[in-house]
Order: C-alpha cells, then structure tokens, then sequence
C-alpha cells in the first residue's frame, strides 16, 4: 500500500513511546518531528506545518484533548490524533473531547497509526472502501 509522505508532529511525555511511534511512521516514509510535552509541542507547531498531530492523552501541562484544542484555536482544520490507554473509559464517560478527531487504543500497531492518518486525510491513501474507526468530531 503506498501512502503519501507526510509531516508529522508527535507528542509523548515518554521519549520511547515518541521513538516507536517516529519508527513506526517512518517505516511509512513519513516526516516526523517529536515534542515530550505540551509547551514544546506548541512551540514547535508555531515554527512549523503538520500534516497531523498525533498526541498521547497524559502529556505534561495539559492533558491531550486540551492541546488538542489549543491547536485547534490555532488551526481550526488541523487534523489531530490522541493516543491513550485510556481510550474506553474516555469514550464511556461521555465527555467530549475538543479537538480530537481520532482515539487510538494503547497498545497500537502500525496498522492503527495508518487507520487514524487515513481517516483523517482520506487523500493520503488510494480510496479502498475501508472501514471507520473510533473518530470523534
């Protein structure tokens, strides 16, 4: 399957978890740049274009959702991803989540990561009539 490069801002307070998933995107042949917190991360989003922000849901400073909608006020169109092991009880709960426009599940595979880019960038994948994830709006 060839998926069309893209610029990728990563955010996890973990700097494993940041090389894993910058492994796993650039086995892809995605561009990616890491933040291990919320205040770098919108440092580095004001200095750069994203294709997409993929963020963990316990990040330093704020929680995911809450730097999800602080790149939102920024750029109301850009697409932004949350990782959290936490994803069933967040989706259970009821409580919206600003910003967010796809819950990944820890742990996660590649194939998940390709899932959330092609859900949120339907043009980085040729159409193949797949099916629809965890997405929230």
């Amino acid at each position: 399957m060839s998926v069309s490069k893209k610029r990728i801002l990563v955010v996890d307070d973990e700097p494993f978890v940041c090389d894993a998933v910058k492994m796993m995107l650039a086995f892809d042949g995605h561009d990616v740049v890491t933040a291990n917190d919320a205040k770098e991360a919108l440092e580095t989003f004001d200095k750069n274009k994203f294709d997409i922000v993929i963020t963990d849901f316990a990040t330093p400073g704020m929680k995911g959702d809450e730097l999800a909608a602080a790149i939102k006020a920024k750029s109301p169109r850009q697409p932004v991803v949350m990782i959290t092991a936490y994803a069933e009880m967040l989706q259970s709960s009821g409580k919206k989540l600003t910003g967010v426009d796809f819950l990944i599940s820890k742990p996660f595979l590649l194939e998940h990561l390709r899932e959330a880019i092609a859900t949120v960038l339907p043009e980085a994948q040729p159409k193949s009539g797949g099916k629809s994830g965890s997405k929230h709006g």
